[in-house]
């Protein structure tokens, strides 16, 4: 019988995605000193200084000759500062942003095999909380500055280097506030950031993703309200009946699909190596203009990501009511969450679900105010020297553009008009993903290999006479 690894790998050969070519990059001591070092600096939002991490990188930009005029760590919070460098150029044309958060999520110690602000090299991975999200991508940028300065590369445009504070949650988040506070410091043609990952499954690298489009984050309170009573005398307008009875309507209810630019792109190019020849064609059926019903339909019955991709969804995930155990109950709640396709109106989602409740007596309101932002269109500026850099790396590996079904920073500047593209060329085993989680850890090679992809694409969307790869 052959392995599980031999059989991935034969089906992604037949379908034109072959095994990796040995790309080691350049092993760059530097990436691996700053990786090691913002790792063990603790940037959780309880305990966390994001703004010692941000000054050991500004240290390591003004050590490698950046102008200390051109190395700034700003921010409204003594731990929460940014920092913002810029590599001058010629001026040529519009800036680069490359932006990178340097916060975390918690990580407890009793919770991981090892001390999770400890930079661990094991067994072919580094071990950390934020290697995956988002340390490893803030060290490949700033290991790559520091080195095309010192090879004397002379960009046609400025590069600015954005590192930022309570992406992962707070009050403080850094994108949002240079946005409002310090816009010409940060404004550019388009934004690199995280969010497109590299897929693997059990080491055969399939896909390296460009996030070019993010879905709306909105919560909703749902609430109904009663007299109530006495236990013993119930009646049939029960709070808690109500709210459940249309809930029940809620979940029985599907958003209509509508796909855009970005998801319609997706399912085409992810069409191309499906060992499912049926899945292929429902995904070829469902990126037309006028996507087949049926198709869409087995798709989103196929995976809760594709059906994620194609509609907006709005699920309950808090649930709560009465006063008294020996009460009929006077009030109860719940929490629905909706991400919301781009350029749907939250105003509408929200008149949508009081249709599908039914009942006038379940009131919905907004919690907290949504932030929509546009899609990044997929120009062939970033999207073909992303193609060839990732071709010459990684011959067979697809280039597929992506919807997050979550949400990183790269709303705040989509919002401001500054296009934005998450592209990482971090290669992970789409079965083992550990941001967020215990023992977060990334690949050695793959680490370095993204170091090397950055270094190519920063060259290659700052000098016109640079040949990408």
């Amino acid at each position: 019988m052959r392995s599980l690894s031999a059989l991935v790998v034969a089906v992604a050969a037949a379908f034109g995605v072959g095994p990796l070519v040995a790309q080691s990059g350049q092993n760059d001591p530097r990436a691996r000193e700053m990786f090691k070092e913002l790792i063990e600096i603790n940037t959780t939002d309880s305990v966390g200084d994001v703004t010692r991490a941000a000054e050991a990188v500004a240290a390591r930009l003004t050590a490698a000759g950046f102008p200390d005029a051109d190395v700034q760590v700003l921010g409204p919070n003594p731990r929460k500062r940014n920092l913002v460098a810029r590599y001058r150029g010629s001026g040529t044309r519009r800036p680069i942003l490359l932006l990178a958060h340097l916060d975390v999520v918690e990580a407890r110690r009793e919770d991981w095999s090892a001390d999770p602000f400890t930079f661990l090299e094991k067994d072919g991975f580094f071990y950390g909380r934020g290697t995956t999200d988002d340390k490893a991508m803030a060290s490949s940028l700033t290991a790559n500055l520091i080195r095309l300065r010192q090879e004397g590369f002379r960009p046609d445009r400025d590069l600015i280097l954005a590192l930022t504070a309570d992406e992962e949650g707070g009050s403080f988040n850094g994108v949002d506030w240079l946005v409002k506070n310090h816009r010409p410091l940060i404004d550019a043609a388009f934004a690199i950031n995280e969010g497109g990952s590299g897929q693997m499954k059990n080491g055969t690298y399939l896909t390296n993703e460009v996030q070019a489009s993010e879905k709306v984050y909105q919560d909703f309170r749902l609430e109904t309200k009663n007299a109530g009573g006495h236990s013993s005398r119930p009646v049939k307008d029960n709070a808690i009946y109500r709210l459940a009875a249309g809930l029940s309507r809620l979940a029985a209810f599907e958003f209509p699909v509508e796909l855009n630019e970005v998801t319609r792109a997706y399912f085409d190019r992810m069409s191309g190596f499906q060992a499912d020849l049926k899945l292929a064609a429902d995904m070829r059926a469902a990126a037309r203009p006028t996507p087949d019903p049926e198709s869409a339909k087995r798709l989103a019955a196929a995976s809760p990501y594709y059906n994620a991709l194609m509609r907006t969804t709005c699920v309950a995930t808090m649930l709560g009511g009465g006063h008294a155990l020996n009460a009929l109950p006077q009030t109860a709640g719940a929490n629905v969450n909706c991400r919301i396709l781009p350029g749907q109106s939250p105003s509408a989602v929200r008149r949508k679900l009081i249709d599908v409740l039914a009942d006038l007596a379940i009131s919905v309101a907004f919690v907290d105010e949504a932030k929509p932002s546009p899609p990044s269109p997929l120009t062939p500026e970033v999207m073909r020297p992303i193609e060839s850099i990732t071709k010459a790396m990684w011959p067979g590996v697809v280039v597929v553009p992506s919807m997050s079904t979550g949400a990183t920073d790269g709303l705040y500047l989509r919002k401001a008009g500054i296009p934005t593209y998450g592209v990482e060329g971090l290669f992970g085993d789409m079965d083992d993903v550990r941001a967020h989680g215990k023992d977060e850890r990334v690949g050695v090679r793959q680490f370095f290999e993204a170091v090397e992809f950055h270094y190519r694409l920063i060259k290659a969307l700052a000098s016109t006479t640079t040949t990408s790869p």
